[in-house]
């Protein structure tokens, strides 16, 4: 089985399972956030990082769990799977900002707390809280910082109900070109 069959194969077996108490699929959840970043004209490396960002809660099995909210560090577990695969390190650190991204939020944005699902703000206390000031200053100086914060900002809208998934052929294809281009 190639990587990509292996990959994909973890959205056969598990897409369609409970995304940690929101009212989608796991599937759902990260069709809509790709969904999101074609929306907004985003490249192909973005919109996989989106579609990818939380790979880590379906391929991180046995890892340790956040009381039932998912797999603790699925943000690295997932990147680390994308780079084995082959994936390029922009899209593999979009996927692993894409917590620290809620982290600074929930510092530079005093609603966004607020803003969070129930499981979000359960989760950030196991994903390191909110960031300190001098975390933030840091976080904010990265290269792929706006990105990182947008692709968080579809992870929050992504959980709506009804939404059709993407055609996983198309996905597919995206990941082929990318690996191509490596």
């Amino acid at each position: 089985m190639s990587g990509l069959d292996g990959l994909f194969s973890l959205y056969a077996q598990h897409g369609a399972a409970d995304y940690i108490g929101e009212p989608v699929s796991q599937i759902e959840h990260m069709s809509q956030a790709a969904q999101c970043a074609m929306a907004e004209g985003y490249d192909e490396e973005v919109v996989l990082a989106a579609f990818f960002h939380d790979i880590g809660h379906l391929c991180g099995t046995g890892a340790a769990q956040m009381d039932g909210y998912g797999v603790a560090s699925h943000e690295r577990l997932g990147a680390d799977y994308l780079r084995r695969l082959g994936f390029g390190e922009r899209l593999a650190r979009l996927v692993e900002n894409h917590v620290q991204a809620k982290r600074y939020l929930t510092y530079a944005d005093p609603g966004y707390h607020a803003r969070l699902s129930e499981a979000s703000r359960r989760t950030l206390a196991f994903q390191g809280g909110v960031m300190s000031a001098a975390e933030a200053a840091a976080f904010a100086e990265d290269p792929l910082f706006e990105a990182s914060v947008r692709l968080r900002h579809w992870d929050e809208q992504a959980k709506r109900e009804g939404v059709p998934v993407l055609d996983m052929a198309l996905v597919r294809a995206m990941a082929e070109r990318m690996l191509r281009q490596g």
